[in-house]
């Protein structure tokens, strides 16, 4: 099954409301762009003598509960103990905890040993006379393996006065950069930095326990170890390098992978246990105008977006919020059997994918196919409680992803499991017209790049296994 085609190629396309009002079940895309938000939190002034009235996203899919508005989703996705898992994924990437203490020591990923499957055929070094390298051949390329904490990082794109993954390695690696390369930076008064090439970026907040980047240089005196050396003195305990090695100049870390793997830890607040109570429901409080701020005075909301931020938007007047008592609790296995149904199809996930190029929102740039996806309830250990804290475990591997494709699909996921929706909503909703017809994107806290793969994916290697 394929999405239709997509109506609109850009941000301006997918507003959040407009200041007119509709019949119900309308079309909400085929509108005037909204006035820019302003990332402080606050809303687009009205126009002077104009009433604001904002309206939200008409769901025509069926089910047994209404569903959450976007703000409630934000509300109910961000108000969860995530230090607890912020925690937890520092302490796996420092080697104090690992994956295996969650899945069993059987389900241990490669990355928990230093071996990890070569990404790409041998070179043809070994059919030089006697392995001598000249011209082209004289460039080494190594893959790196990394880990690093979301959490200590603003994202893994270099940017000017943020502290990035890739600036910290690039820097470290500047002392293996060659001489004509390192003389043409200072030629340009720039800083002698190495090139690093990536499997896939993350954004803030996201941690990594299997990135695979790449570098090369025309040395000949550097050693895997040495580079390994460099990388784990740049900032210990929030980044290291599982492992370096020599591959083939052939060998780029995103276009010769096969498969991605992510993980996505829910953290259940006291009180819930993942399985859902039949005809309770608990009252869903009012996120107010100032909601944005507090949730950034905790940690969150720093990588909200306008498209993101527009969709969080509620009518001025209480008497047009459609607040009130709602279902708030939800079975995983509910979420387990959403997820499993997009296994093994090839799909256009454009609904699921947010701040995408106006080039990548149509045809096979959307198009994602999903190896395994499956969710399972489960606790972290070392945790203040004594049982561990009760989370929910999603795991996803596909050939790509599109950016905050994971947790948009976590966050609607949620949201359609609590409102009782049919088993496939989530390939349903793929042939929307509108973005807003998904949740909006889980907090970044919870998710993890386990690993990449450059051979073909293997299902035993799976975290969540059977049905």
């Amino acid at each position: 099954m394929l999405a239709a085609s997509f109506r609109g190629g850009n941000r301006a396309s997918l507003p959040s409301s407009f200041p007119i009002k509709r019949p119900r079940g309308a079309a909400t895309c085929n509108r005037p762009p909204p006035p820019t938000l302003s990332m402080a939190g606050g809303e687009p002034p009205a126009e002077a003598g104009e009433e604001r009235v904002h309206v939200h996203y008409d769901h025509v899919l069926p089910s047994r509960h209404e569903r959450w508005t976007a703000r409630e989703s934000f509300e109910f996705m961000h108000n969860r103990p995530w230090q607890e898992v912020r925690d937890f994924y520092s302490d796996v990437v420092d080697g104090r905890s690992s994956l295996s203490e969650l899945f069993g020591a059987e389900r241990s990923l490669v990355h928990d040993a230093t071996e990890i499957p070569e990404a790409c055929e041998k070179s043809g070094l070994d059919s030089l006379p006697g392995g001598k390298r000249s011209g082209r051949w004289e460039r080494r390329t190594y893959k790196i393996v990394l880990t690093y904490h979301g959490g200590s990082f603003d994202g893994w794109q270099k940017q000017p006065g943020l502290n990035t993954v890739q600036g910290s390695i690039e820097r470290s690696l500047g002392d293996f950069v060659d001489e004509k390369k390192a003389k043409l930076l200072k030629d340009k008064s720039l800083p002698v930095e190495g090139c690093a090439l990536v499997a896939g970026r993350t954004d803030k907040g996201v941690t990594a326990l299997g990135q695979v980047c790449s570098f090369y240089t025309w040395r000949k005196d550097v050693e895997p170890q040495h580079i390994e050396l460099a990388i784990n003195t740049a900032a210990p305990g929030r980044l290291r390098a599982i492992s370096v090695s020599e591959v083939s100049r052939s060998f780029h870390p995103n276009f010769s992978a096969k498969w991605r793997r992510y993980l996505y830890i829910f953290p259940f607040n006291d009180g819930e246990n993942g399985e859902a109570r039949e005809g309770t429901t608990e009252h869903v409080d009012k996120m107010s105008s100032k909601a944005n701020s507090a949730c950034r005075s905790n940690g969150f909301g720093n990588d909200i977006d306008n498209e993101d931020l527009q969709s969080l938007i509620l009518s001025d007047k209480d008497e047009d919020f459609e607040g009130g008592n709602k279902q708030v609790s939800f079975e995983v296995s509910r979420v387990n059997q959403f997820l499993q149904l997009l296994e093994g199809k090839l799909l256009s996930y454009k609904m699921f994918a947010r701040d995408t190029k106006a080039s990548r929102n149509i045809g096979p740039p959307t198009e994602c196919f999903l190896y395994h996806a499956r969710a399972a309830l489960g606790r972290l250990k070392g945790t203040d409680c004594q049982e561990g804290r009760k989370v929910m475990f999603i795991e996803l591997v596909a050939n790509r992803f599109l950016r905050k494709m994971v947790r948009v699909l976590v966050a609607t996921s949620i949201r359609e499991a609590v409102a009782g929706s049919e088993e496939d909503v989530l390939m349903k909703l793929m042939d929307s017209t509108c973005r807003r017809a998904t949740a909006p994107p889980a907090p970044p806290d919870g998710l993890c790049l386990v690993d990449v793969g450059y051979t073909d994916f293997n299902p035993k290697t799976c975290l969540i296994k059977g049905s």
